[in-house]
């Protein structure tokens, strides 16, 4: 009987053993989350953790496609380890909210171009000046209405756009409000 006792008891304590290793071992290798929108580390797709905005990836219709339904584009060119880039999309995602119907947004990464490729006109590529984040607003017909790298602002977006779309200036216009599809009104009419 004590042998079987011993017997037993090794078991229990190499299961014991085991199971406390493949804790420590699971432990060990798993850290939490670094990266955050201050710092150049991947953490997943700007536009989907930043900009709460995962309709904008991915894109939907092509510069091609866009121009050839008489539509304007708005290119974005970004990468998902870049804290420039992470901030910069909540701002795309905010010209999204009002411009989305009108204008293709385009959000592309450079690691999906070909560098060595000679773009025509219709295809993003072809605007691609070599720094993220790029913004390329073009109108209807094709024409470039704005090209800059770095972070904009989303009133020059705004203004660029306005001119794609005839549109009257901020100073002269109204300003803008969305209301959230959900929010209870509690206005009478007649």
């Amino acid at each position: 009987m004590s042998k079987i006792l011993a017997d037993y008891f090794k078991s229990v304590w190499r299961s014991i053993v085991a199971a406390v290793l493949i804790f420590a071992c699971s432990c060990l290798l798993t850290y939490p989350a670094l990266a955050g929108i201050e710092d150049d580390r991947y953490d997943g797709n700007v536009f989907v953790l930043y900009a709460g905005n995962g309709s904008l990836v991915p894109a939907k219709i092509s510069l091609a496609d866009s121009l050839k339904a008489n539509k304007p584009a708005l290119i974005v060119f970004y990468v998902d380890d870049s804290s420039d880039c992470k901030k910069y999309s909540t701002v795309v995602s905010q010209l999204q909210g009002y411009y989305g119907k009108a204008a293709s947004f385009i959000p592309v990464t450079p690691d999906s171009l070909a560098l060595d490729k000679k773009y025509p006109a219709t295809e993003a590529g072809y605007y691609y000046g070599g720094t993220v984040p790029q913004t390329v607003v073009i109108d209807k017909e094709g024409k470039v209405r704005l090209n800059q790298a770095g972070q904009l602002s989303f009133e020059k977006m705004d203004d660029a756009l306005r001119e794609v779309f005839d549109l009257l200036p901020r100073k002269d216009s109204v300003e803008l409000k969305r209301r959230s599809f959900n929010e209870f009104n509690s206005e009478l009419t007649k």
